[in-house]
């Protein structure tokens, strides 16, 4: 007897269950869905939502009645804050507007790429929303906004146009996003950030800046080409200065070389006159010494004799001198040294 209400209780026990299972209904997920289940009413254990998610690609069977079925898109998230009502997560100017660190008003186009995080989607469920919508509008939206202005007005008004620093801010503010969401289940990817504008006012004032720095940087430029021009024809110059500096040094080379050479020329001819000058005067010399003794005086004879030979000669005798007396030895040598001094020839 004991034995069958033992068994009795347990069939009865089982009967609900039963019951419930054979109502099961599928619940599919596709690659980029996360199901989270919540309990309403549990036979065995705690009701409240599942604390481990059903991951995606799968289909999982569930009563219903007594479970909530919540899906969450875990795939990547585009969160467009733009000015343009044609596009964007609101209609009208949703773009953000704060004030830059020099106090101009601007507003900027902000695109936030996030994801949930699978592992969080029962944090989600519980904390902020059932849909991924629902998280975006009540926890992402809210925080990057909010982040977004903190780093942003850290910029003076020209710096927005340096594509470089909106680049290292929009790194910086995906950086802080990342900081205060990812605790929450939310997964920031990038931050880009768009167009820009200021107060109309400020914005003419601006592109007058811009359009004056590009015609001062055109002028640097033309100077800086100019200056350039000028150290080419410099250089041409110098070539020019230089090249003819070589030639005339040739030139001076050449001519010094050739007076050298006319220089050399000249002391060797004047060399050779004065030793053939010199020569001759040793010859006279000699030759003088060589007359002034006996065997000049038989030259000079001998020349007188070869000048008188075949020459018919008289000798008149003057002051009445007698030729049967004269020494005519002494008379022709006398005749002959006169003559050869040009004097007139002496009388007996």
């Amino acid at each position: 007897m004991h034995v069958l209400t033992r068994s009795v209780r347990a069939l009865l026990r089982a009967a609900p269950a039963a019951m419930l299972l054979t109502g099961c209904i599928p619940h599919s997920l596709e690659s980029t869905e996360v199901g989270v289940r919540t309990v309403r009413l549990a036979l065995i254990g705690s009701t409240g939502v599942v604390s481990e998610p059903y991951p995606a690609g799968q289909t999982y069977f569930f009563p219903p009645l007594i479970n909530d079925w919540t899906v969450f898109d875990v795939g990547l998230q585009n969160m467009a804050m733009t000015r343009s009502a044609d596009s964007g997560a609101r209609a009208g100017d949703d773009s953000l507007r704060f004030k830059t660190a020099d106090g101009n008003d601007i507003s900027v186009d902000v695109t936030i790429a996030w994801r949930v995080d699978p592992s969080k989607t029962p944090y989600l469920l519980q904390f902020v929303g059932g849909t991924t919508k629902e998280v975006e509008e009540r926890l992402v939206r809210p925080v990057a906004r909010t982040v977004l202005r903190d780093v942003l007005n850290e910029l003076r008004s020209e710096q927005f146009y340096d594509a470089d620093m909106r680049f290292k801010k929009a790194d910086q503010a995906r950086e802080a996003c990342a900081h205060y969401l990812a605790p929450e289940g939310v997964v920031i990817d990038q931050v880009l950030l768009g167009e820009h504008a200021f107060n109309p006012a400020y914005e003419q004032v601006i592109k007058d800046k811009t359009v004056a720095e590009q015609e001062a940087a055109r002028l640097r430029s033309e100077s800086e080409a100019a200056a350039e021009q000028m150290k080419r024809e410099l250089e041409v110059a110098k070539g020019e200065v230089n090249q003819k500096i070589e030639t005339a040094k040739g030139e001076a080379q050449k001519a010094t070389l050739e007076a050298d050479a006319s220089y050399f020329q000249r002391d060797r001819e004047s060399q050779a006159v004065l030793a053939e000058a010199k020569s001759r005067t040793e010859g006279l010399k000699a030759q003088a010494k060589a007359l002034a003794g006996a065997g000049g005086h038989n030259m000079v004879k001998m020349k007188v004799a070869e000048a008188l030979a075949g020459k018919p000669i008289l000798f008149i005798p003057a002051g009445g001198g007698d030729l049967r007396t004269t020494n005519m030895n002494d008379l022709l040598s006398r005749y002959s040294a006169m003559q050869a001094l040009g004097q007139a020839a002496p009388t007996q």
